[in-house]
């Protein structure tokens, strides 16, 4: 299934999904993946936030202190167009998805810390995302 168009963003269910929740949201529009993004694009990151946590609401999932969100850093992204992961409950990813949406990873990084990086002014790095 698919949640009809928020704007300029769509969301629907992952088909692997990493958790009793998991949804993708994802722009309309072509854009790359994480480490294209620039400090203009803090407005759309934090709509794509927006929408994963009311998606999760609609699904009577409310303990927004338990969730997951992030992106697959290149080059372990499985497609070329960004895409935010909204895992919940993040206390119960099993194993395997853990280590695959294990936080600030060398293949993942949560929104937070991207948002970070923006805030300091520096181009996102896996050197710079694993100092964290």
């Amino acid at each position: 299934f698919c949640w009809p168009l928020v704007g300029d963003l769509v969301c629907f269910r992952d088909i692997r999904p990493g958790a009793p929740h998991h949804f993708l949201v994802v722009p309309v529009e072509h854009m790359g993946n994480c480490k294209t993004l620039k400090a203009e694009h803090i407005p759309v990151v934090k709509r794509m936030m927006e929408v994963g946590n009311a998606v999760l609401q609609r699904n009577n999932f409310n303990d927004l202190n338990d969730v997951r969100m992030g992106f697959h850093w290149p080059p372990f992204c499985s497609i070329s167009h960004l895409h935010l992961h909204v895992l919940a409950p993040a206390s119960q990813l099993g194993f395997l998805s853990r280590l695959v949406y294990r936080i600030n990873s060398y293949w993942f990084i949560t929104v937070s810390v991207m948002q970070m990086s923006f805030l300091v002014g520096f181009q996102l790095q896996a050197e710079n995302v694993m100092s964290f």
